[in-house]
């Protein structure tokens, strides 16, 4: 049986990619960003069983409307995925209030939003999937330009996993993942705050596509969390691992 899903900053990158593919799998899709034509753009191309929905994810009532809009579109939702967000070029000490106070709207209270508002269906109805799409860089401070970013990552995170904690005694068909991609070869660098247009990703970023195919799997077979890049999951342990013996050296 085809599945409804949700997917928040589905106009480019990751979201567009993982939409597209959904819907050539057959899947019902309601698609949600702020740039309209590029949103209008993707699901025209998605097919008939998409629809759109302009959506501002960094306000609560436009988040509350794209799920209204969904139910009442198709009945019911499967799998609410957060993938909205936006990247920042400012190191700590050169991040304004202003700075912080956007990273934390566009990248952890939008996801905030749809875990609450997904989260509170889900549980009543007995079943769901939310997949939070985060960051190794919530993790692994390599790319000290993306450091409001980077935190606002690790806060989302923390609350997937309490999330997740929260829902498994009261509702455990309820399943809450959480995706850490590496640098990815999308525009997500040259639109990141204060970046130069011309920004282009890293050499070892990873093709979309990869990404995309442990998302897809995530959706068929749940995890808790996954990283999608097995080099830069690597890269993470041996940072803990030396963090580890340099704490051992202090003590």
């Amino acid at each position: 049986m085809e599945r409804v899903i949700v997917i928040t900053g589905a106009s480019r990158g990751i979201g567009k990619e993982l939409a597209l593919r959904l819907a050539a799998q057959g899947e019902y899709l309601m698609l949600g960003a702020r740039s309209q034509p590029e949103l209008g753009q993707v699901a025209r191309a998605c097919g008939r069983d998409t629809f759109a929905y302009t959506t501002d994810v960094s306000r609560r009532q436009e988040v509350q409307r794209l799920f209204d809009e969904a139910i009442r579109t198709f009945d019911h939702i499967d799998v609410w995925i957060n993938n909205a967000g936006v990247g920042i070029s400012r190191p700590v000490l050169e991040l304004t209030d202003e700075d912080v106070d956007q990273m934390m709207s566009l990248n952890l209270k939008s996801a905030l939003y749809g875990m609450q508002i997904a989260g509170k269906y889900f549980a009543e109805r007995g079943s769901g999937h939310i997949i939070n799409v985060s960051s190794v860089l919530s993790r692994l401070p390599m790319s000290s330009p993306r450091s409001a970013y980077s935190a606002a990552k690790a806060a989302l995170n923390s609350l997937t996993a309490n999330l997740r904690m929260d829902l498994h005694p009261i509702a455990p068909d309820v399943k809450v993942s959480l995706i850490l991609p590496g640098p990815v070869d999308t525009g997500f660098a040259g639109s990141a705050v204060h970046a130069d247009s011309a920004t282009l990703p890293p050499p070892n970023a990873q093709p979309v596509g990869e990404v995309v195919d442990v998302i897809l799997k995530c959706i068929d077979e749940p995890v808790a969390e996954i990283y999608t890049d097995a080099a830069q999951r690597q890269r993470m342990l041996t940072y803990f691992n030396d963090v580890a013996a340099f704490e051992r050296q202090l003590n």
